[in-house]
């Protein structure tokens, strides 16, 4: 197969998905890598020839990249996410009004242009955990513990932080009382697995990043997720809060920390995407006001335990057939370099 992936300079160094690309290429798929944020591409050209079988992108929010595969959707190609699933989970406001809408247990989201509007919350719904409506990777994540902290000062350099100029639309939600203990579910095209880790915003509760057993209704949760967005490879942050579980993140293509074999699980998982769509591909979200059907999905069974993974391909696929040659130049996929550890997602309910 010839599979085009999506790279931001961000991840430019990641394991995710820079070792899925190399999987891949030694199970004898043809990769190109493009850098939204360094390379040119003739766009129209590119898209219009249409010799990749699918393309895949890891990306931050707002980025350019998305726009990247947004047009290869347009001309009917093959994306992993399904791109409409993706737009749906990077603004974190409409991903809360969709996940509410469908009856998944999210907290009650306020948005603003200005820091100074959330003012008019109750206090009793204080404190609130403020973030930019498209970030990514926990950036300029607050806690707000009363209205009058709102404008508490910010860094002048730290772009994209609340209440920072061109910070663009912002989302309040009340904090979720928990252990400090974040629940991390990933998806790997319907299979699931949870891992536990401390909550950034509980930095002094030790807890040792690892996988834990999943749960049914945990599982239901993260499998309904996956129905109600249409996404295959995501994760999903939970809190288990006094109430029971909030989902506070949803993330398309994270970077499955803890997951047995990750890399050849979502090397495998991508290649059956690009073979057989994406879930979300001629599904749409549901009307507001309707709830999904609750139902498993492919990977689930009727009790909402993971189905069992099968092992990562034993055998090296054959190498795909020749495929002509896109008007453009994909820079080579750099070496593997020692990079810092990335920082955990960081949800809208903590």
């Amino acid at each position: 197969m010839r599979l085009c992936f999506l790279v931001e300079e961000q991840y430019r160094h990641d394991g995710m998905p820079l070792d899925v690309i190399r999987q891949l290429g030694a199970w004898g798929h043809q990769v190109d890598v493009l850098w939204p944020g360094r390379s040119l591409l003739p766009i129209s050209e590119a898209i219009r020839a249409g010799s990749h079988d699918a393309w895949v992108l890891k990306t931050v929010s707002g980025g350019p990249g998305l726009t990247l595969l947004e047009a290869a959707a347009s001309v009917g190609l093959t994306t992993v996410n399904d791109v409409r699933a993706i737009r749906g989970v990077r603004d974190k406001a409409l991903a809360a009004v969709i996940a509410r809408s469908s009856g998944l247990p999210v907290p009650v989201t306020y948005a603003a242009a200005r820091l100074q509007e959330f003012a008019e919350i109750p206090e009793a719904e204080f404190p609130l955990v403020v973030k930019p409506a498209d970030g990514s990777s926990g950036r300029a994540v607050r806690l707000v513990a009363t209205p009058d902290r709102l404008l508490d000062p910010v860094e002048p350099d730290d772009a994209g932080a609340p209440g920072a100029p061109g910070g663009g639309l912002l989302i309040a939600q009340p904090y979720v009382p928990n252990s400090g203990t974040d629940l991390k579910v990933y998806s790997v095209a319907g299979r699931l697995y949870a891992t536990e880790r401390c909550s950034p915003l509980h930095p002094a509760h030790a807890v040792r990043e690892r996988q834990v057993p999943l749960t049914p209704e945990i599982a239901r949760i993260a499998a309904e997720i996956g129905t109600v967005f249409g996404l295959d490879l995501y994760g999903v942050d939970i809190l288990l809060g006094p109430d029971g579980p909030v989902v506070v993140d949803i993330n398309d293509f994270p970077s499955f920390r803890q997951v047995p074999d990750a890399v050849a699980r979502v090397s495998a998982a991508v290649l059956e995407l690009a073979r057989n769509g994406t879930a979300g591909q001629g599904a749409g979200f549901p009307a507001a006001g309707q709830p999904s059907t609750g139902q498993p999905t492919a990977g689930q069974s009727s009790t909402g335990e993971p189905r069992a993974t099968p092992a990562a391909p034993a055998a090296t696929p054959a190498p795909s057939t020749s495929a002509p040659t896109p008007p453009f130049t994909i820079p080579p996929v750099p070496p593997a370099a020692p990079r810092p550890r990335p920082a955990a997602s960081i949800g809208g309910g903590r």
